[in-house]
C-alpha cells in the first residue's frame, strides 16, 4: 500500500476501529493462521467505541473477564488505533503491577505492533509508541506508566484539546482508587474525543473497578466468561471447575468473570474452620511442632504455636509483645522445656533471623522458614492436588487449609478472625499468592499473626523424637528383646518377630 493510500485508509478509520482492526493485519498469515479476527466480546467493546465516536462526553468501558480471554491483545488494538488514526493523540496505559504492564501488555503491544501494516509510522520504545515525525513526538504519543501512588502527575496531565485521549488500566482491579480518582479529575477536555477503557480480572469486591459495574454506573461494562472464547484452554478450565466447584469463588473470578461475593478471594472456609472448632480433639499422635512468628515491637504478637498431628489446641499457644529478639528466644526455649517439640519452626524473615540464631545458640535445632522463598513441596500436607503456589507462605498456608478439614482448632474468635481476613489472588503463572500482611494492616483488616506461626508448623515434615520427656518412645507395645533363633518351631507355634 503506497503512502498516500495508507494515509487514507487510515484516515477512514479514524471513527472506526472495527474497521481498522479487521483490515490493519494479516488475519490468517503467518503467525495468525488459523485466526480470521477477533472473538465475538472483543468485536462488541470495538462495537460500543465505534458508536461513541465522534463525541463531546468520555466513552468509558470496564470489561471483567476470567483468564485467557484476549484482554492485552484488545488493549493492543485500541493503542495502535487510536494513535495511528488521529494527529497528537495521547495516552497512558497502565496495570496493576510494573511486571505485568512490562511482560504482558507492553509485550503483547510489541507483538501487534510488528503486523501492523502502518507500523513504520510509528516507534515502539520500551516505554512508549509515538510519532516518527520529530515535530510530533512528544505530542503525538501514547505511555506505559507504572501507577505510583506518591506520584500520579502522569494521570493528572491528561490533557490534550481538541484531540484524542486515550487511557487503559489493565488488570485494573488492583489499581488503587487514588490513580482513578486523578485520571477522571483530568479528562474534562471540551472538544475532545476521550476514551477510557479498563480491564481485568474481577478480584475484588471493593475499590473503583467494582463500582463500574454497581447499578446506575455511567460506565458501560461486560463480562466475559473463559468458556466462550475459541482458544481457551478448555481441559485445564473443566479440571479448575471439577476441582473448586462451578459456584467457588476461584471459578467466577478466573473463569466466569464474576466478582467474588465477598472481598478478595477468601482463603479459608468458613464451614471449615467453624468446624475445626468444635471437632473431638483425635488421641495425641504424631510429631509435635512448634511454629514460632517473630515480631519484635509495634502493634503486632509474637506468637508460638504448638500442634501435635491434627490437634492444634490441646497445647494453649502463647502470645507475646514487644519482646527483644533474645527475650523472645528465652521464652521458646522455655517453652521447648516444658513441651518438648519434635521440631521448632521460625519464622526467620527479617528480624525472625535473629530469634533463629539465638535458638540455635542454646543447642536447640531449629528449622529456619523464609515465607518469601519458593515452594517446595515438602509440607506437612500433599492434600492440595490442582493448587500451586508462589512462595513458601502460600503452600504453608495450602497445607494448612487442606489439614483443616480433619484438624482441631480451639474456638477462639480472634483466630477465627485472623482466619478470615485472609485473601488471595493468582499471578501471570495461576499460582497462589496470598494477600501480605503490609497490606492487609493497611487495610484495617487483622494482622494473622497466630496463624502465620501455625502455618509454619506445616513448612517442614518433622518426624517424632525417639526419646521424649526422658523415656524411651516406642510406637507398639509387643516388642520382642529376646528370642532364640535356633528354637525349633512346633505346629501352632509363631516366630517371635513375626508379631502382627
Amino acid at each position: 500500500m503506497s503512502s498516500p493510500a495508507l494515509l487514507d485508509w487510515l484516515a477512514s478509520c479514524s471513527n472506526d476501529p472495527v474497521k481498522f482492526v479487521l483490515e490493519a493485519f494479516p488475519w490468517g498469515e503467518n503467525r495468525l493462521a488459523g485466526f480470521e479476527g477477533p472473538e465475538d466480546w472483543q468485536w462488541n467493546v470495538l462495537e460500543r467505541i465505534k458508536s461513541g465516536l465522534p463525541i463531546d462526553q468520555a466513552i468509558q468501558l470496564a470489561t471483567a473477564s476470567g483468564h485467557g480471554v484476549g484482554k492485552s491483545c484488545l488493549v493492543a488494538w485500541i493503542i495502535l488505533w487510536s494513535i495511528s488514526t488521529m494527529t497528537d493523540t495521547r495516552g497512558v496505559v497502565t496495570a496493576n503491577t510494573e511486571t505485568q504492564l512490562k511482560t504482558k501488555t507492553w509485550a503483547e503491544l510489541g507483538k501487534w505492533y510488528n503486523l501492523f501494516i502502518a507500523r513504520e509510522l510509528f516507534h515502539l520504545s520500551a516505554t512508549a509508541l509515538f510519532s516518527v515525525d520529530r515535530d510530533h513526538e512528544r505530542t503525538w504519543r501514547i505511555d506505559m506508566v507504572p501507577w505510583s501512588e506518591r506520584n500520579t502527575e502522569a494521570f493528572a496531565g491528561l490533557h490534550n484539546r481538541g484531540r484524542r485521549i486515550l487511557v487503559l488500566f489493565d488488570e485494573a482491579s488492583a489499581i488503587p482508587d487514588i490513580i482513578w480518582e486523578t485520571t477522571e479529575g483530568a479528562l474534562t477536555d471540551a472538544d475532545t474525543q476521550i476514551i477510557w477503557a479498563v480491564f481485568g480480572n474481577p478480584t475484588r469486591n471493593t475499590g473503583r473497578f467494582r463500582a463500574c459495574f454497581e447499578p446506575g454506573s455511567f460506565w458501560q461494562t461486560k463480562r466475559v466468561d473463559s468458556r466462550t472464547i475459541s482458544f481457551t484452554n478448555k481441559s485445564q478450565i473443566d479440571r479448575w471447575i471439577k476441582f473448586y466447584g462451578l459456584d467457588s469463588d476461584f471459578v467466577r473470578i478466573r473463569i466466569l468473570g464474576e466478582f467474588p461475593r465477598v472481598g478478595e478471594m477468601e482463603f479459608f472456609s468458613g464451614a471449615d474452620v467453624d468446624e475445626a472448632m468444635v471437632r473431638e480433639v483425635e488421641p495425641a499422635f504424631g510429631a509435635l511442632s512448634l511454629g514460632v512468628d517473630v515480631a519484635r515491637f509495634g502493634a503486632n504478637f509474637s506468637v508460638l504455636y504448638p500442634r501435635r498431628g491434627r490437634d492444634a489446641r490441646t497445647i494453649p499457644r502463647r502470645r507475646f509483645q514487644g519482646l527483644s529478639t533474645v527475650d523472645l528466644a528465652d521464652k521458646v526455649f522455655e517453652f521447648n522445656r516444658e513441651i518438648r517439640a519434635d521440631g521448632i519452626l521460625v519464622d526467620g524473615g527479617g528480624v525472625g533471623g535473629g530469634v533463629v540464631d539465638q535458638i540455635r545458640h542454646r543447642q536447640l535445632h531449629c528449622f529456619e522458614v523464609q515465607f518469601g522463598a519458593k515452594a517446595t513441596g515438602l509440607g506437612y500436607e500433599s492434600n492440595t492436588q490442582g493448587e500451586r503456589y508462589a512462595n513458601k507462605r502460600a503452600e504453608m498456608y495450602g497445607s494448612l487449609r487442606a489439614w483443616l478439614k480433619g484438624g482441631a482448632l480451639p474456638p477462639d474468635p480472634d483466630l477465627k478472625k485472623q482466619l478470615a481476613s485472609i485473601t488471595y489472588t493468582l499471578n501471570n503463572r495461576d499460582e497462589i499468592i496470598l494477600t501480605s500482611k503490609e497490606v492487609m494492616m493497611r487495610e484495617g483488616r487483622e494482622s494473622p499473626d497466630d496463624i502465620d506461626a501455625l502455618a509454619c508448623t506445616f513448612a517442614y515434615p518433622i518426624e517424632p523424637k525417639p526419646i521424649r520427656f526422658g523415656e524411651p518412645w516406642v510406637a507398639r507395645d509387643d516388642v520382642v528383646s529376646e528370642y532364640d533363633p535356633y528354637q525349633i518351631l512346633t505346629k501352632g507355634d509363631y516366630h517371635p518377630m513375626e508379631v502382627a
